[in-house]
Order: structure tokens, then sequence, then C-alpha cells
């Protein structure tokens, strides 16, 4: 164990105590108003009752995988006896960070709308803080995670007598990131469902047909629609960007040991290299979040600088940390690969600057979709959809140039150096999530600024109050909309690397088929004897043996099936908002129509109502998505054996992060456009062009919070449970 090593965990636990501290912090501000109180309360209640029901029907998932994988290690030893417990505990850390973060965004609510009677600035002091709760428990449990993992397999496993158990260690950790990207999932798909079928139902029925506003206490659905933003982008969004970090560091850290298996000092440098950078990133980001201030009055440009102040200083810093790191470690190519490192920064911020254009109400694409309004609803939803599209370009070139320059500065410019090629595209990933503590502040502050508006509305502060949550909101918006395409452009190299981890694992799997066979035999007849023999394989040759090429119809028939799951898997959750939708639809309507005095303000609604239908929905439509992405993996692996699996991980990787950018990008747009128009452009709210932008914004909710940035984790998940069954697919496939 080298001593730079306790820098990981000491950096982990930092992020954990500076989390509590701001938590104490915003803990300890004053809530405001009795109404301001009672309203928070209500919100608080329905998201943990929310999250309480989603553990129950995960743990039952959790429970059947778990049992699944013991079998396959303790009856067939097709994995490591290490399995169970590490998917285990990847889901446990990963709902656990979702649930300190969403606990910290409803207490928040109140006290940001508090903070902004005072002041702009305590308003974005009090929101940003409680947002960075979300972001340092996440970089601190996944961190704390991986190095107490090491720290124990590394025990069983001890590196310095076999460099082959560094493969076993990697590995096996590999395991925990599928318990993250399985928990994930779930959040994200059961949240984005409740969220919007509760927004979609205040929209419809409260915006368009009464006339009111979307957070007016007089809407039955207004409670449900602010738990939804925090069940939805905030305990779903923490669980994502969980399982991006540490897939993300566990892939570059078996490809590191896969690389130098013929050098144990390398080896063991290569694997905490990531770690190292990612411990190196939680400090820079716990600086960055200090420097996050604003001035009262100031323009969205002007709010968006100071949160942009905070990420820029902490990523310029990361370029240096990261250097004097691998200088110190005295890698092989240091330098190229810290020049994948500072690649892989440069595409994230690529990635967000064109979210940014494409999404804020500042720029033109986002205005010019506001003026089609003028010609109704469908010219927005048409504009919209062009735009969206038009918006991949940006994003996917930026990571073809970000793959491209991440291998060749790692692999010396040595296109033939494959492992070290994809070591730099693994440690790029690395990367780019290295000052996440920061990045995901940014992200989960838009919910909590969008409830602290809701709050101000529904508890009738003054104009100059609601004009500063407002401002705080529509920044919301776009930083929502930015952390989205920076997590699905972490997806993208992620998956990358993961499906690169695929190789390795494969090579574990039929290691552990020669304990109980004296041989294995590839498709293209070639026998395995021994492990060194297996070891000794190049990567291209590997691939030559499963017969993975283009002309092989197992690999084409893979690229199809991933290539579909992103759409029926975007289909199944669209349409299961709709379905949700339509119940709540059918309810506020219902209360509207039956319950005397509510359009007068004589009678409260019937809260806990639309909550429970926006649960319930939620639990019963995100199972058979939820699991589609866990059965297919296994099936293809099972029928179309390795081929089939790396066709299914490359038609998932290249569908799902074109069509999540579009996604992501057009709900965005259609979303700010809608509250261009509510800023007093274009005959402002009640006019003919806001109720048109309003339908616009009714179709991008499920596209921009369900389905988009579900599809991230659903590339990752497919790659993790591949991995996972990898054991299974060498020993079982049928062909």
């Amino acid at each position: 164990m080298i001593p730079i090593f306790w820098l990981i965990p000491v950096s982990a636990i930092i992020a954990l105590l500076f989390a509590w501290f701001f938590y104490r912090q915003v803990a300890s501000e004053e809530e405001g108003t009795e109404t301001m109180a009672t309203i928070a309360s209500h919100v608080r209640k329905g998201a943990m009752a929310y999250l309480k029901q989603q553990y129950k029907v995960v743990i039952i998932f959790f429970i059947l995988l778990t049992i699944l994988f013991a079998i396959l290690a303790y009856g067939y030893q097709l994995q490591n006896n290490w399995v169970p417990f590490a998917f285990l505990t990847g889901g446990f850390f990963s709902g656990l960070a979702g649930f300190f973060g969403m606990k910290t965004a409803t207490m928040a609510s109140a006290r940001t709308a508090n903070a902004a009677r005072k002041s702009l600035n305590d308003g974005l002091r009090v929101a940003f803080r409680s947002g960075a709760v979300m972001g340092l428990v996440v970089v601190g449990l996944g961190l704390l995670d991986i190095s107490l993992w090491y720290l124990v397999l590394n025990y069983f496993y001890p590196v310095a007598e076999d460099t082959h158990n560094m493969m076993i260690i990697t590995t096996t950790m590999l395991t925990f990131g599928m318990g993250a990207s399985a928990q994930a999932l779930f959040a994200r798909v059961g949240g984005g469902i409740f969220t919007k079928a509760a927004d979609v139902g205040a929209d419809l029925v409260g915006k368009v047909e009464a006339g009111i506003p979307e957070d007016d206490p007089r809407n039955p659905a207004t409670i449900a629609d602010n738990v939804g933003d925090n069940v939805g982008d905030v305990a779903g969004m923490g669980a994502d960007l969980y399982e991006s970090y540490c897939g993300s560091i566990l892939a570059t850290a078996a490809l590191g040991a896969a690389a130098f298996m013929t050098d144990g000092a390398t080896q063991i440098k290569a694997v905490m290299a990531p770690m190292l950078i990612a411990a190196i990133g939680i400090l820079l980001s716990i600086l960055g979040i200090y420097l996050v201030r604003t001035q009262e009055g100031a323009s969205q440009k002007q709010l968006m600088n100071s949160l942009h102040k905070g990420v820029n200083v902490s990523s310029v810093l990361i370029i240096v940390g990261s250097f004097l790191v691998l200088y110190a470690l005295d890698i092989q190519n240091y330098l190229g690969i810290w020049g994948a490192i500072v690649t892989g920064l440069i595409v994230g911020i690529v990635i967000g600057k064109a979210t940014e254009y494409y999404t804020s109400e500042e720029y033109k694409p986002t205005q010019k979709i506001a003026l089609s309004s003028e010609t109704g609803p469908a010219t927005v939803i048409i504009s919209g959809l062009g735009m969206g599209m038009v918006s991949t370009a940006i994003p996917v070139i930026a990571v073809i140039i970000g793959i491209t320059l991440s291998f060749l500065f790692a692999s010396g410019f040595d296109f033939n150096n494959m492992s070290m090629g994809l070591y730099g595209i693994g440690i790029a990933a690395v990367g780019m999530l290295s000052t996440l503590g920061i990045t995901l502040a940014t992200d989960a502050y838009g919910p909590i600024a969008d409830n602290a508006g809701g709050n101000a509305e529904m508890s009738n502060l003054g104009p100059e109050v609601r004009k500063r949550t407002d401002a705080l909101d529509s920044l919301g918006n776009t930083t929502a909309a930015t952390g989205k395409g920076f997590a699905i452009g972490s997806a993208a190299l992620t998956a990358l690397a993961l499906l690169a981890s695929y190789i390795e694992e494969l090579k574990i799997g039929i290691d552990r088929l020669l304990l109980s066979n004296p041989e294995y035999v590839f498709p293209n007849a070639t026998v395995i004897t021994d492990r060194a023999q297996l070891n000794s394989i190049h990567l291209n040759e590997f691939m030559n043996y499963f017969e993975v090429n283009l002309m092989n119809p197992r690999v084409l028939i893979g690229v199809f099936i991933g290539a579909m799951m992103s759409f029926v898997f975007c289909g199944l959750t669209m349409n299961a908002v709709g379905r949700a939708a339509a119940s709540m639809v059918d309810e506020v309507r219902r209360q509207f129509r039956e319950i005397a005095g509510i359009m007068e303000g004589k009678t409260t609604p019937d809260y806990a109502r639309c909550v429970a239908i926006s649960t319930k929905g939620a639990q019963r439509e995100m199972i058979l998505p939820s699991s589609l992405a866990i059965l297919v993996p296994i099936a293809v692996g099972l029928i179309f054996g390795v081929p089939g699996s790396i066709g299914l991980l490359v038609g998932g990787l290249s569908s799902g992060f074109v069509l999540a950018i579009f996604m992501a990008n057009s709900g965005g747009a259609w979303d700010n456009a809608k509250k261009y128009i509510e800023s007093g452009h274009m005959g402002g709210k009640g006019s003919s062009c806001h109720k048109a932008a309003v339908i616009g914004d009714t179709v991008g909710d499920p596209f921009k919070d369900t389905s988009g940035p579900s599809l991230n984790i659903l590339i990752k998940l497919m790659s993790m449970v591949t991995i996972v069954m990898s054991g299974v697919t060498v020993a079982w496939s049928l062909f």
C-alpha cells in the first residue's frame, strides 16, 4: 500500500464533514412565516413518503438479484464470492446519497425563499450551499466506498504476491457499480414519472384550463409538483451521478490494472491515479463552493457567471493538481495521461456551454422557440424538436474529439497501444467528473430554487421577493439542463471505458472456468490451458478469438437490440408519464369540480391525494423499463454470447447518447421558452403565446426530466450488467 493512498479516504471524509457543516449552516436559517413553514412541511412529508415507498420496491429487486449472484458465485463458481456484497453496498450508498441530498433540499426551499426576502445573494447562498450538500455527499460516499473495498479486497488478494490479484480486485469492485446503477435507474425513472405526472396535471388544468399560476395554492397538484422536483431532480440526479462518478473511477482502475500486468509497482500507481485525482477534485470543489456569490439586481448572465466562477476555478486548479499527482506517482507517459485528463475536462466544459446555449433564455435558440408560439402550440413543438436534433452536433463532436485525443495522448500517439489508449479514455472521464462536488451542487441548486419560488408564490410574498426567486428559478432551469448534458457526456466516456473493462472481466471469467476445466475453447477453436497464456493475449487478438467483427451477424444483432433498447425504454417511460399524468389531470379536475371554495381560496385542496396518485403511478410504472435494462443484457449474453453482448453495448451507447442529448435539450429549451414569455415578452402570462408555450413545456417535461436523463443510466447499467454476468456468458451462451 503506497502512503499516498490514504489521501483518498481522508478526502472522502473531509467531503462528508463539509456536507454536514453546510447542512447545519442551512438548517440554522429561518424558515420564514408560519405559512412558508407549513408549505415546506407538506413537501417534505410527501417527498419522504415517496422515497420510503420507492425503497420498498427497490429492496425487493436487490434481494432477488443478490440471491442470483450468490447462486452464481457460491453454487457455480462463475463469479467472485464478494460480488453479492459489493452489489449491495453500491446500491445502499447510492440510495443514501440521494436520501441525504433530498432531505437537505426539502429543508432548504422555505429557507431559500426567506433568505430572498433579504437579498438576491442571500437566496443564492442558501440554495447553493444546500445543493453543495448533495454534491459533497455523492463524491464523499462514492470515494469512501471505493477506498474501503480496495482495502478489504487487497487484504484477501495481496497485490504484492501476484499482479493478477489486482485484476481480481478491480473487476470485483466494478460490481458495486452495478448496484449503484440499478438504484440510480429506479430513482431516476420513478422520480421522473412522479414529478412529470404532477407537473403535467398542474400545468394543463391549473395554468391552461383554470388560468391560475403554476404554484398557486389553489392548484391541488402544486404540492405534488414541488415534491416531484425533489424526488426526480435531487434524489434521482444524485443517484445518477453517483454511479457515473464511481463507474468512471472503477472502469479506469480496471483498465490500469490490465495495462501494466507485467509491472506490479506501476500497476498499483495506475490503479491509484483515478482515485487520487478524484480525491484532489473533492478538495478543490470545496474551495470552489466558497467562491459562489452575486450582487443585488444581477441579470441571468451575471448569476450564471457567479456559478461559473466556482466551477471554473475548481476546473483550472484540478488541471494543476492532477499534473502534480501523476508527476508524484511517476507513471509511464504521465504527461500523455495528464493530457487525457485535461481533454476530459475541456469536453465537459464544451458540452456544458453547448447545453447552456441551446437551453438558456438568454440565447437565440430558446428565444426562437418562444417566437414560434405566435402561431400556436404546433409550431412550438416543431421548433423545439428541430432545435433539439440540431443541438446534438456539438456534444457528439466534442466527445469524438475527446475520445480521439485522450486515446492518442495516453497511448503515445500509437493506435496499436490499445491498453494505454483505453486507459486514457477512462481517465478522461475521471477528469470530466473530478470536480463533481461543485458541478453537482450547481445542478441540485436548480430544484431547490424552483421549490423556493413555489413557496414564495404560495405564501403570497411581495413582488420583489418573487422577482428574486424567479431569477434564481430561471437560473436553476439552465443549470439543471447543463447538469443533464454534463451527466450524459460523462456517461458516454464512462460507458466506453466500461466496454473496454468488459474484455478484462471476460478474462477473469475464463480464468475461473479454467479452475474447473483443464482448457477453454474459444469460438474460433483456439484453446487456452493456463492463466499465463490467457493474460498474454492482446486485446485485438481477444476480439478475433471471439469473432467480434462487423461481418458476424451476432454483433449486428446486438447492435440493433442496443439501438432499439434506447427507443423502447424512452417509449415506455414517456407512456408511463402519460398514463400517470392522465390520472392526475382527472383528479385535479375532480377537485375543482367537487370541492367547493377552492378557486375562491376558502377551501384547501386535497394535496395528499395528488401526492398519493403520483406515488402509486411512479411505483407501478417504473418496474417494466427498469427490469428490461437488467434482463435484456443477460438474455443477449446467454443467446448470442460475447459478440452479441459487445454489439448490444455499442448500439445502446451510440443511440442512447445522441437521443438523450436531443431529449434533454428540447425539454430544457421548451421550459425556458415558457419562462421567457412569463418574464414579460410576447404578451406575458395568460397570453395566447404563453398558453402555446405551456403546451410545448408539457411535451418537454418527460423529455428532459424522465426519459432523457434516464438514458445515460440505461447505457451504463447495461454495461454493468454485461460485465457482472460475463462469467455466465462465456460458460453458458448458446452461440
